[in-house]
């Protein structure tokens, strides 16, 4: 198989290629090139965002096509439409923020989403998201496969979730955990997302998925001493309830990754995925996540890249002290 992967050097991009190459597959990135791409790889260049931009995307075909694209919609527009011709499928790695808010709990994929318009720039990253989609279907139809992803975990994160937790953890001590330990959480391992974007696309697959674990596949509690397992430390957590951490200012999402409340918290942790698993999506444990992640982190000395387009996350060590104090 031949697959061009429009991105590939962050994070979902970068594992998206590293399936590929475990697969056997002949494998092209087409970015700035602000970053080189694994060994193996075919280079192309190109700014998306910019008048001839595309240039290096017009020869070539490839089999399955794999776009990250998180910016104007216009551009996977252009990007589809230049390809449309010389690919089987357009796999479009989207999210499912692109919902329209408010998305109750065990919502599938014909929930509403927010109104976006493949023409348009730059903005929010819902919009964003849901004007992609329009892009490559009105570029490819059914070969489209939009994969709307939810909270994506695992080597390479590049935003600083699991990162966050596991390099807090491992500095031991009493340690902020939202509660209840028993509350459910959804997400997905980077490399499950990819591999089944990878196979659904060569398999002609189209439509809108949610891709991401089931409702409750792991929980905080499991996903936390996961992390203290791994890195072996003395960590204690102190499982403390929702009312106290907010009237503490405790921010949710950010502040403490993965936890969210009320209607936001059925939104992310609440997707029905049937229709993904029909498909084919499978999903790795939650303790090879956290080990893999780990693993990863330790070689690169404890500290992970970051987007600089997302912000900073953790809770600050004084607030904690305040809550733990209190």
């Amino acid at each position: 198989m031949k697959v061009l992967v429009l991105g590939g050097t962050g994070f979902v991009g970068r594992v998206v290629i590293d399936e590929a190459l475990a697969r056997g597959w002949e494998v092209t990135a087409f970015n700035r090139g602000s970053q080189e791409p694994p060994a193996g790889v075919t280079a192309l260049r190109g700014d998306r965002s910019a008048p001839g931009g595309l240039a290096a995307l017009e020869r070539g075909e490839w089999d399955v096509v794999v776009d990250t694209w998180s910016w104007a919609p216009s551009a996977v527009r252009d990007s589809a439409a230049l390809l449309a011709g010389r690919a089987g499928s357009y796999v479009y790695v989207s999210s499912r923020s692109a919902y329209a808010e408010p998305v109750p709990f065990g919502a599938d994929e014909s929930a509403p989403l927010v109104a976006a318009s493949p023409d348009d720039g730059d903005g929010p990253y819902a919009n964003n998201k849901a004007g992609g989609e329009l892009g490559a279907v009105a570029a490819f139809g059914d070969r489209a496969l939009l994969a709307r992803a939810g909270l994506i975990i695992g080597p390479h994160e590049n935003v600083g979730r699991l990162p966050w937790w596991l390099t807090r953890i491992a500095r031991g001590g009493p340690v902020v955990a939202p509660g209840p330990a028993d509350r459910g959480l959804q997400y997905i391992d980077a490399r499950d997302l990819a591999g089944w974007c990878l196979e659904a696309g060569a398999r002609g697959v189209g439509g809108a998925f949610n891709v991401v674990g089931p409702p409750g596949g792991t929980t905080m509690g499991e996903l936390l001493q996961t992390c203290v397992k791994v890195t072996g430390s003395d960590a204690e957590l102190r499982w403390i309830e929702e009312d106290r951490l907010l009237a503490a200012g405790a921010e949710p999402w950010v502040g403490l990754p993965f936890w969210l409340v009320g209607a936001d918290y059925d939104f992310m942790h609440g997707g029905d995925v049937g229709k993904a698993v029909a498909a084919g999506l499978r999903l790795r444990p939650v303790a090879e996540t956290v080990a893999d992640t780990w693993a990863w982190l330790r070689g690169l000395g404890g500290k992970a890249p970051q987007r600089a387009d997302r912000p900073l996350k953790g809770l600050d060590p004084e607030l904690e002290a305040r809550i733990l104090a209190s």
